[in-house]
């Protein structure tokens, strides 16, 4: 005999529950505070993977890679600079933006003040090369 109650279905309650659970780990997610050192962990391996492509990347005309050759003199920094540019854009995403400082001159563009920086050195016979990337 009915006793006048009104029930709701098992697959009801468990569907609400699960979307309580989803709505509540999505929450978590979006209000949690990003890691810090996660952002400067992934830039200093952009640096560091740029640094080891730019390394091996040979210069043109030359035996040397086009670190090497950027790093020997100013003639040579000149006439490999486009190719340095070229090489780096191509080695680092879209989103990030770099600078490679050699001994003898700098391609990309100053790092903004108060932003996260990644860096990486590469040494070369004529001196260190230091390349610093961030996000754009």
């Amino acid at each position: 005999m009915p006793d006048g109650r009104a029930q709701l279905s098992l697959s009801v309650v468990e569907a609400t529950l699960g979307l309580l659970f989803v709505v509540a780990v999505a929450t978590g997610f979006t209000l949690s505070p990003p890691d810090p050192g996660v952002e400067e962990t992934q830039l200093e391996r952009y640096a560091g993977d740029a640094g080891r492509l730019l390394a091996d990347e040979p210069a043109p005309n030359a035996r040397a890679s086009v670190l090497a050759a950027a790093s020997r003199s100013p003639e040579r920094f000149a006439a490999v600079r486009e190719t340095l540019r070229e090489r780096t854009d191509d080695a680092l995403p879209a989103t990030v933006l770099y600078r490679v400082e050699t001994p003898q001159g700098a391609v990309g563009y100053r790092p903004p003040d108060g932003v996260p920086v990644g860096r990486a050195t590469v040494p070369t016979l004529a001196g260190q090369v230091t390349i610093r990337v961030w996000y754009a």
